[in-house]
């Protein structure tokens, strides 16, 4: 009974449905932590975007499009043993570029996981 007590708390956030409300089947919120409901779905925005991102990614290379330099890469797990060093290279770069520059900058975040930093 308590865990679905604390539930409660989080039954106005976006994403609760009846009849289940907000959904925790792990218990991870049963606490009513607000400080970890909003880390927790902070990180689920950021990987659902991360996973769309990668889907892409595979599509694009499944259908033959390569960077230039990297045309005899493989594509899917592939990727992952023909890849040269310098690709990898800039895998890294570009994702800590891209930590840097998407996170809540201007401070205007309405929310968790509001990464537009005002240009929307």
């Amino acid at each position: 009974k308590a865990s679905s007590t604390a539930l409660s708390a989080f039954a106005d956030e976006v994403g609760a449905t009846a009849p289940l409300g907000a959904f925790d089947p792990l218990g991870l919120v049963a606490d009513g932590n607000k400080a970890q409901f909003d880390r927790l779905r902070y990180v689920e925005l950021k990987h659902g975007r991360v996973a769309m991102l990668a889907v892409v990614g595979y599509l694009t290379t499944a259908a033959g499009a390569r960077l230039p330099g990297y045309e005899d890469a493989g594509y899917g797990f592939d990727a992952l043993s023909t890849m040269p060093l310098n690709a990898w290279l800039h895998v890294a770069f570009t994702v800590g570029l891209l930590e840097a520059a998407m996170r809540d900058a201007t401070g205007e975040a309405e929310f968790a996981g509001d990464f537009r930093n005002g240009f929307i």
